[in-house]
């Protein structure tokens, strides 16, 4: 591989534009001189050895740049960043140069081998990888410091110099994936591999989940139908109902890491290592040595930051608490509003007066969860964890523990405070459908909206009457870097979550809820594949192996939604007169029914396996096979000696 990396031409005639760059306007010469030398100088030098091609656009401004790569340097970076690839024999194997005769599909003329979404993700690794020398600053900018080590294209970016990287759509592809995705009502499956193979692992993997999960309700909703239709008010026929619920969520939840498992060994993330992580762009601080790298790097004292989190975020986090709650507080004086006004006029009117409080609460809680959302960044960012990972989990944290407390408390306090279970039905059915419409509007139908605006009013500036397929790269470039920024999943599984929430929790009380949580996955499917396809930026890949702390959300979501459920039961008349002398032996009773569903919920866990069989000897096989391969080597290098 080291010869190869000599013998590297970065000079293609074919060349293939595959990540754009887009500088300040105004970035000084020898600045841009200094970065494209970087990019294209060969690896001894520190450089990535990259393709580059600047960008004129019809104003003349020269701040976009095009990036590419030689299939050659394509296929030394897939060895580099650790891609898995199958082989000849359909296994799944770590891709290296020096035995890529051995993958499927390999031919030193064939460049499909590697999808555009890994070649976008080689190019990116690079660029992330280019790292400062011996320079003390950016050429033309002194206050932008380097050090030794310090990520190039990270510095550029806190600058202000570096505006955008991302990679370009592909239009044919596109095409063929928006007609086999949501170009056609069908029932069927979603094209995963080709998704994966498109926008990568991480959305594709979202999507599976997505499209699981909806499948997964269907069980719920059909058996919700009849008790809704025939056993409104008797909720002591919902025990089998419940009881069916609390096993559901945790099959469900189990059995999506087997599935999880099959596709990520097909697509090769779940044998790939994972990656030393680099400090994130915002991380800032004095600087010192790295124990682990030996690196010269920004270092902030960890009291500092617990000092920051225990001091600042945790108040406010809870003053944003209290907050909720009292708002909540002024929904049901709203409710008993209504209610009253209800009682006097006995109108149509006053009759769906009832259902206004608990609208406005839902539409209220929406805002309350995004600006939220915009002070948990803040505060995330601004306690300057290092690590990417570190940030997320953190930020997940605030934000669960919000949108928990902010959707949720007001059903559990008309449910163990008020105990009016007409009223938490009505509660929970308007704020589960109130929320899924407010939710399709804001995050497809107006971004879906507004970007088709602005492409009209782009094509008339352009004064092109040319189709999709005639566009140049540079019209092309031009539309896309306007376009919005996928920010990742959060917002999706977070709303799945909720979901989940909405089913699980209360399902004794409105066996509804599956149903309208169907009918909406249904949608979400077509406008989240819209939103991807015609609304943002192609996102850059990101392999991954499993949803993440997303799975541990879920399976917190189905414990608290056994409590919840034995408590109701409880609760029903039916149950309570079974006990009528001591309401302690009720207490003890539910306490005990709960612990044992709880107990069943944890076997069931441990019973069923997290990976198909086969799939564990596969990773066994590959595990001994690393061993003896390694045996060997010791053996070779002790003979040499």
């Amino acid at each position: 591989v080291v010869e190869s990396w000599s013998f590297l031409d970065t000079v293609e005639s074919n060349f293939r534009p595959l990540v754009v760059i887009e500088l300040a306007k105004g970035t000084k010469e020898e600045t841009i001189e200094w970065f494209t030398k970087r990019i294209v100088d060969k690896k001894a030098n520190g450089g990535a050895q990259l393709l580059i091609k600047p960008l004129v656009m019809e104003n003349g401004v020269e701040n976009i740049y095009l990036v590419g790569a030689s299939h050659l340097r394509l296929l030394l970076g897939a060895e580099t960043v650790g891609l898995v690839k199958e082989c000849s024999d359909n296994s799944m194997r770590t891709f290296t140069y020096s035995s890529r005769k051995t993958f499927k599909d390999f031919a030193d003329d064939n460049h499909n081998f590697l999808t555009m979404a890994e070649c976008q993700y080689i190019i990116k690794h690079e660029l992330e990888n280019l790292r400062a020398k011996n320079e003390k600053m950016i050429p033309g900018y002194p206050q932008a410091k380097l050090y030794p080590g310090k990520s190039i294209v990270r510095r550029l970016l806190t600058s202000g110099i570096l505006v955008q990287i991302f990679p370009l759509h592909d239009r044919e592809e596109l095409k063929k994936l928006r007609h086999s995705w949501y170009g056609r009502v069908k029932v069927g499956y979603q094209p995963l591999d080709d998704i994966r193979c498109y926008f990568g692992e991480t959305i594709a993997l979202y999507f599976g989940f997505l499209e699981y999960f909806t499948f997964a309700l269907i069980p719920m909703a059909v058996i919700g139908i009849p008790y809704y239709v025939f056993a409104w008010e008797d909720y002591d026929k919902y025990v089998m109902f419940a009881t069916f619920n609390l096993l559901w969520s945790t099959v469900i939840l189990e059995v999506w890491k087997r599935i999880c498992a099959i596709l990520t060994y097909r697509w090769g993330t779940l044998l790939m290592k994972r990656q030393f992580e680099e400090p994130r762009p915002g991380f800032h601080g004095v600087l010192g040595i790295n124990p682990v790298t030996g690196r010269e790097e920004p270092v902030y004292s960890s009291l500092k930051r617990q000092l920051r989190i225990y001091l600042v975020s945790l108040p406010f986090v809870c003053l944003c608490l209290y907050f909720s709650l009292y708002v909540m507080m002024i929904y049901f004086d709203l409710e008993q509003w209504a209610l009253d006004y209800h009682k006097e006029n006995e109108s149509n009117f006053s009759n769906l007066m009832l259902y206004v409080p608990s609208i406005i609460y839902a539409v209220v809680i929406e805002i309350m969860n995004r600006i939220y959302r915009y002070a948990a960044e803040f505060l995330t960012s601004w306690e300057n964890h290092r690590l990417e990972s570190s940030y997320q989990n953190h930020l997940i944290l605030k934000v669960l523990v919000f949108n928990f407390l902010n959707c949720f408390a007001s059903l559990f306090y008309i449910a163990f405070v008020l105990f009016d279970m007409k009223l938490l039905r009505q509660s929970l059915a308007t704020l589960l459908i109130t929320s899924q419409i407010l939710n399709q509007f804001a995050e497809s139908l107006l971004p879906y909206w507004l970007q088709k605006r602005y492409n009209r009013r782009m094509k008339k500036r352009m004064c092109s009457q040319k189709t999709d397929r005639d566009l140049s790269v540079a019209e092309q470039v031009n539309m896309e870097k306007e376009m919005g920024t996928y920010l990742g999943t959060f917002d999706d599984y977070l709303e799945l979550f909720l979901q989940f929430g909405y089913v699980s929790l209360f399902s004794c009380v409105y066996p509804l809820a599956a149903v309208f949580a169907v009918l909406n996955n249904i949608t979400e499917i077509y406008s989240d594949a819209l939103k991807m396809c015609r609304v943002y930026k192609r996102p850059f890949a990101e392999p991954t192996a499993n949803i993440g702390v997303w799975q541990l959300a879920f399976e917190t979501m189905s414990v608290i939604s056994v409590v919840t459920n034995c408590i109701l039961i409880g609760m029903s008349p039916q149950v309570d007169a079974l006990f009528p002398d001591s309401k302690m032996d009720l207490v003890l009773t539910v306490a005990l029914v709960e612990h044992l569903l709880l107990a069943i919920k944890f076997i069931m866990a441990f019973v069923i396996p997290d990976k198909p069989r086969d799939i564990q000897m596969k990773l066994a096989k590959l595990e001994f096979e690393s061993l003896e391969a390694l045996k060997q080597q010791v053996r070779a290098f002790q003979m040499q000696l």
